[in-house]
């Protein structure tokens, strides 16, 4: 039986434990909402951007003889994977959903013979990673979002992936990225950044039914000045930057959410560990009183 001293040692620390997640759980919250608005203030534009791009593309015969953004290196044998995660924890299975879809389709290329390679947006995915696929890991961007995230996050990390793929260092790139859906769902996202893949659905609002979006496919006919060539040139590399920044404004209101539910999980357990300490502090405090007593009242007797 432990002693009441341990007993009240551990209620104490289990109510300093309390504090502490419902403390982060506030302020969770009081990011999440700003992050939340970011990220859907983010989406019409960078899909409208995709999709204007898709149109300017299918106008080229599919890419053919564009630029490289578009037209890609030809042969689809060394991968990039951009994984965006957090750089701190305590934020439930939100750095952990996006480890395990790397991990799974980093092994399935490696199976199919392809060579692939890790960029990690976030030090919890490159902890995570690491264990397995260490040396495919080329590089590590952390401190995203330090002190207020911004595009200028954005450019960092697409000027990177630009200087890889000039240096030939790959020839696919997608992003892997945590959707936000809501405080409790996040859904993870893989995107094909290079060659640039023009959209194929749209995503239905609620109630409605899935549109398909055909490259190029509009109801008007536009002239572009000056040509689609100069124009794609110019808006492939704005876009990588622009897809980059929709990705971690996502990824960031996802983690504020898994956060502030996390902790408001672990709060309620606290809540619910010191009911069952305390519980368990009385009983044996009773059970020592009661021995004492009856101690007293038999020594009481044999005199």
């Amino acid at each position: 039986m432990p002693s009441l001293k341990s007993l009240r040692t551990r209620i104490n620390s289990v109510k300093s434990t309390r504090k502490i997640t419902s403390a982060m759980k506030m302020v969770a919250a009081a990011k999440l909402r700003r992050a939340q608005e970011q990220a859907q203030a983010a989406r019409p534009y960078a899909e409208r951007m995709e999709r204007m791009l898709g149109s300017l593309a299918a106008s080229l015969a599919g890419g053919e003889g564009g630029p490289a953004l578009l037209a890609g290196t030809g042969k689809e044998q060394t991968y990039l994977i951009v994984a965006v995660s957090s750089d701190r924890g305590l934020c439930g299975g939100f750095n952990g959903s996006i480890a395990r879809f790397v991990r799974n389709k980093a092994r399935k290329l490696i199976v199919e013979g392809k060579t692939v390679k890790i960029l990690c947006v976030g030090r919890k995915a490159r902890d995570i990673l690491k264990r397995d696929l260490e040396k495919n890991i080329v590089g590590t961007i952390d401190e995203i979002g330090r002190p207020q995230l911004g595009f200028h996050h954005a450019e960092k990390v697409a000027q990177r992936i630009l200087h890889m793929y000039e240096a030939g260092e790959f020839d696919v790139c997608s992003v892997v990225y945590n959707r936000f859906k809501s405080a409790i769902s996040q859904i993870v996202t893989d995107q094909q950044l290079i060659p640039f893949a023009p959209p194929v659905a749209v995503e239905p609002a609620r109630g409605e039914a899935p549109k398909l979006v055909a490259p190029g496919d509009s109801q008007a006919i536009y002239e572009y000045e000056p040509d689609e060539g100069e124009i794609l040139a110019d808006l492939l590399p704005r876009n990588l930057s622009v897809q980059i920044y929709r990705a971690l404004l996502e990824s960031n209101a996802s983690e504020h959410g898994a956060r502030m539910t996390a902790m408001d999980n672990a709060t309620r357990n606290a809540g619910d560990m010191i009911n069952r300490l305390t519980l368990n502090y009385n009983r044996t405090r009773q059970a020592i009183i009661t021995k004492e007593l009856i101690e007293i009242i038999s020594g009481a007797e044999a005199v």
